[in-house]
């Protein structure tokens, strides 16, 4: 890294620290991302351990997590983008307490059904959809345009340390009072998150977009991103990319102990240790913008977030699961890494009054794509195997992360500057 680049990243950091509101942003969003990284495993566990699901049904558990991206992700952003960002995510995170607390509830009763763990996973994604959502229009009210690449790094690399800590924890949860019991601190990390998110104080006032109807300002978004060669490129790549992650990803837990053979405690160890490599990603994201320019190393990270893929599948008992270890460490770094710097880049490139529609559309297809494609792993793993489909589900990925060798960014050293609207928008 030159010495720019490095008292720069300092002078961002000294600042994020001073910034009351950023700090509690980033802790309500730790505690939340906590909460959700125990629900990963705990969700999953429920339905294996409690309501005996075979690959099917915790395929369509996945799905119903990412559907509502499908069904309310393009009119959510254009709502946002209306209404005061904060607010959204505090109703959200509500919202989300509820629909996750009544499943300990329900197991308490000996009343968990089926569909009332799929309801809780929709309604969980509904919320997701919003908070998500206002998040990428809150953060540059809260945080300058210079410490965005920084703030990212912080928010993620937070966000890496509670998936790091999470899926153990969901295991000792699981092992010691049960994996619905275990459920209840999803439910307390949304309300600790909604009260820090109360306290939170913007630094600008939001550019509102003029008022029109929602089929107008929805079609706004979607022709900005269609017409825009970068973000049309994203969108692309990781819809392709997410379909094949999401794919294994929905087996993984039944792949850990119905195939390799792990209990709870030993799967919650293997997916911390896996999920290192997400922490390690955001601590070298902006090093190695520094030492190779942001689209250099975003090209470099998708690319080599390819391959690691296909060892996940690899894993079996003894000392095989190192080949799952390392496969989910590698891909980790790679996803993590690269999604801080297009994260720090879209929300300097992307006008403002724009942001929530260029999300919510961007993300219609890239998370749309998972409920397709947990449906199709659950019914692959069922005809197939589930060995088989983690390693077909994971090829997809690897074929959507060559196509960085054909990247509009190809022969830049670093991302483009914002964007412009037009007059006429």
């Amino acid at each position: 890294m030159t010495a720019a680049t490095g008292a720069g990243t300092d002078v961002d950091g000294v600042a994020l620290a001073r910034n009351a509101s950023f700090r509690r942003l980033w802790l309500g969003e730790g505690v939340s991302v906590l909460g959700n990284a125990t629900t990963s495993v705990l969700l999953p566990l429920v339905a294996v351990l409690e309501l005996d699901a075979g690959a099917i049904v915790v395929g369509v558990l996945t799905a119903a997590a990412w559907l509502p991206w499908l069904v309310v992700g393009l009119p959510a952003g254009a709502w946002v983008d209306r209404l005061p960002a904060r607010r959204v995510m505090i109703v959200a995170d509500l919202v989300a307490a509820a629909a996750i607390g009544s499943v300990p509830v329900a197991t308490a009763l000996d009343a968990l059904t089926l569909p009332h763990l799929v309801g809780a996973a929709l309604a969980a994604g509904v919320t997701s959809v919003f908070f998500r959502t206002a998040y990428a229009v809150l953060l540059p009210q809260v945080v300058p345009g210079p410490q965005l690449e920084a703030a990212n790094a912080r928010l993620l690399g937070t966000e890496s340390a509670m998936q790091v800590a999470g899926p153990g924890l969901g295991g000792v949860m699981a092992q010691a009072l049960g994996a619905a019991l275990g459920l209840v601190l999803d439910a307390v990390s949304f309300v600790v998150s909604a009260v820090c998110l109360w306290r939170v104080r913007t630094t600008s006032a939001p550019e509102r977009p003029p008022a029109a109807p929602l089929r107008v300002r929805i079609r706004e978004g979607v022709a900005f991103v269609a017409s825009d060669r970068y973000l049309r490129w994203f969108v692309v790549v990781g819809g392709i990319s997410n379909f094949g992650l999401t794919g294994y990803g929905a087996l993984l837990v039944l792949f850990l102990v119905d195939t390799v053979g792990l209990g709870p405690s030993a799967l919650g160890v293997v997916m911390t240790v896996g999920a290192c490599g997400g922490l390690l990603g955001a601590t070298v994201a902006t090093w190695l913008s520094g030492r190779l320019g942001s689209a250099r190393a975003t090209m470099l990270l998708i690319a080599a977030g390819g391959p690691p893929a296909l060892l996940v599948g690899l894993g079996g008992d003894g000392g095989r699961v190192a080949w799952t270890v390392a496969g989910l460490f590698l891909v980790g770094l790679a996803v993590v890494a690269g999604n801080v710097l297009r994260g720090a880049w879209r929300q300097r490139y992307v006008p403002q009054p724009l942001m929530g529609r260029v999300v919510t559309t961007s993300q219609f297809v890239n998370f749309g794509t998972m409920p397709l494609a947990a449906l199709a792993a659950g019914a692959l793993g069922e005809l197939v195997g589930v060995r088989e489909t983690m390693l077909l589900m994971a090829a997809v990925h690897c074929l959507a992360c060559l196509s960085a060798l054909r990247s509009p960014l190809r022969g830049m050293r670093d991302m483009p500057g914002p964007r412009v609207l037009t007059p006429s928008r």
